[in-house]
């Protein structure tokens, strides 16, 4: 491990255990960051050996960019909102679509201290799951209460890289 790193080092550990695992599977790995703003993305770059695993990264924080870089469709947007499963799982889809990665990570919530609702409240954050050449596609919304911006935002890229370790579940989802 270098002498000074970047990130917190459960974020660290975590991402050299991500790239060791899928790097020794011939895996690489994309993700569609929104509330995150490329920050998983940055840790797995923060580990030497990352360009074995990490395919490409697509911070589509706008809905216009969520539609445009990963074909998310607009009618889920406005239907469901950029916070839902279906937009988490159209991203997922739309990141393996454009890249070459094995598996892809999508991430969309409300990181705050604004933008929650009843229905959807600051620190609701949904993950998706995709696998190339796998029509399903796992999703899961969390609610990370009582936390600030920063404690919502480190804790979405904790789970979004215990998404890229090989063997971890996550719920299905069916469009």
């Amino acid at each position: 491990m270098p002498g000074d790193i970047l990130f917190p080092q459960d974020l660290y550990d975590l991402a050299a255990r991500v790239i060791a695992e899928n790097k020794a599977l011939g895996r690489k790995v994309a993700l569609a960051e929104s509330c995150t703003g490329g920050l998983v993305c940055a840790a797995l770059t923060e580990v030497p050996g990352s360009s074995a695993v990490l395919d490409r990264g697509f911070v589509t924080y706008s809905n216009e960019s969520k539609q445009e870089m990963l074909g998310v469709p607009s009618d889920i947007i406005d239907t469901l909102g950029a916070v839902s499963p279906a937009t988490a799982w159209a991203m997922a889809q739309g990141a393996i679509a454009h890249s070459h990665a094995d598996v892809a990570v999508a991430i969309s919530g409300i990181a705050g201290p604004d933008g929650g609702s009843d229905l959807k409240p600051v620190g609701t954050v949904v993950f998706a799951r995709a696998h190339r050449g796998e029509e399903e596609v796992h999703a899961e919304q969390k609610l990370i209460a009582g936390a600030s911006r920063a404690e919502i935002r480190h804790h979405a890229a904790v789970v979004a890289l215990e998404l890229l370790l090989p063997g971890t579940e996550l719920p299905a989802y069916a469009d």
